[in-house]
């Protein structure tokens, strides 16, 4: 059984199907989603969406890309949300320069709100991270000198350096279907040789579909092939390499309940 630890369940592409979608990815070998927030003013709405399913969760927190929308999220609001039994994790918060959507200064306060909110509720922080390695490797260094905090790696798809040091302070690294794609061959070198006890597997559904899905709507589903596709690299079957990434997940994820709490 494979867990697909991100998806996006709200998006409008995925939300109007969300019982089929469920149901597909269950039918698939999928035993878990983790649904991730993208502003902490819909996240409430995400809670009330992802209830009613037994075996989806979700986040709370801003996105950099919505960081602009919600400069002042603190880390109480977020802590506030973060007492329903559905909420597993925090984020997806960090930095992201690809795009110019809200500046560098707003998404490190936004994103250093998120830090305290783990650090505090000991859940799993979902970070994103891109064309910002150096000042995310920056953030990441200082904010875990004040006290450690669990930490994800989302969809990493960032340089060694940036790989180095989540190694380093203890991060967990998720592969999506970025990881499939023909010219990835740096990328897959790159997370190959990290810790497999640090390695869990997502889709970022409805985004980023792996092959032989490349330029169709993502679903959570699609993480089968993503994990299968990337099992060979880690020199495992599928069935070894569901085993690891869902022992992973559960670790990070420890709020999450676990079917075989002796497992």
């Amino acid at each position: 059984m494979w867990i697909d630890s991100h998806c996006h369940l709200d998006d409008e592409r995925l939300k109007p199907d969300i019982v089929q979608v469920v149901a597909q990815a269950h039918a698939a070998g999928v035993e878990k989603l983790v649904s991730i927030s993208t502003r902490m003013k819909t996240a409430p709405a995400l809670i009330e969406l992802v209830t009613p399913f037994e075996n989806v969760f979700c986040t709370v927190g801003t996105h950099p890309h919505q960081a602009g929308e919600e400069p002042d999220v603190s880390a109480q609001q977020i802590i506030a949300l973060t007492n329903h039994p559905k909420v597993v994790g925090i984020g997806e918060a960090g930095l992201d320069y690809f795009y110019d959507n809200a500046p560098p200064a707003v998404q490190e306060k936004v994103f250093v709100a998120h830090i305290e909110a783990a650090r505090e509720t000991k859940l799993p922080l979902v970070i994103h991270a891109r064309a910002a390695d150096e000042h995310m490797i920056e953030i990441l260094t200082r904010e875990t000198g004040k006290g450690a905090f669990p930490a994800l790696l989302h969809c990493f798809s960032s340089g060694q350096k940036l790989a180095d040091c989540g190694v380093e302070l203890g991060c967990y690294f998720s592969l999506s279907g970025i990881c499939t794609f023909p010219k990835s061959t740096e990328l897959r070198d790159i997370v190959t040789k990290l810790p497999h006890d640090k390695i869990i597997v997502e889709t970022d559904s409805p985004y980023l579909a792996p092959a032989p899905y490349r330029g169709k709507l993502n679903e959570p589903a699609f993480v089968v092939h993503t994990g299968e596709f990337m099992a060979q690299f880690y020199s495992k079957t599928p069935q070894e390499f569901a085993t690891l990434t869902t022992q992973n997940f559960y670790r990070l994820f420890n709020s999450v309940p676990h079917p075989n709490p002796c497992g």
